[in-house]
């Protein structure tokens, strides 16, 4: 009875680590949804577009504290994908894609970081950095606006 028993707890357990496996986030996958809303989710009031997408995606959360920033990328995740490819700033490591992307910059009204949290929104057409890692993009490390 007992080694019934042991093995069918050893059965529970493993089926168990498996389950909790399957639901673990790579890096990659936080990074597209955090990051990633292509085409750009139409929301139905469009000054609340940060505030809907960060809660959406899980980025805040109540009893969390706000994110300072966060940027949306609208365009296919292959294209930042591709920065990957390109080589890295010599400087800083972080890769660039090779064109602008149009995004969407969220940054938090005021300087309180206790929810709800109030986010003011800047659509741009602007080059990408990431970190990456085995070819994938895992952190977005910011943007910019390459000189003419």
């Amino acid at each position: 009875m007992r080694v019934a028993m042991a093995g069918w707890v050893l059965c529970v357990t493993l089926a168990l680590a498996a389950l909790a496996g399957a639901a673990v986030e790579t890096r990659y996958e936080k990074f597209l949804r955090q990051h990633v809303d292509n085409p750009r989710t139409s929301t139905l009031a469009a000054h609340r577009y940060c505030e809907t997408m960060l809660a959406r995606r899980r980025v805040t959360a109540p009893g969390r504290p706000c994110k300072p920033s966060n940027t949306f990328v609208h365009a296919p995740a292959t294209d930042l994908v591709a920065a990957c490819s390109q080589a890295p700033d010599p400087e800083t490591g972080f890769h660039s894609t090779p064109s602008a992307l149009s995004l969407t910059a969220c940054r938090l009204r005021g300087g309180d970081t206790r929810p709800p949290c109030a986010y003011r929104a800047r659509q741009a057409q602007q080059h990408v950095r990431v970190a990456c890692r085995d070819g994938l993009p895992v952190h977005l490390a910011g943007t910019y606006t390459a000189p003419q």
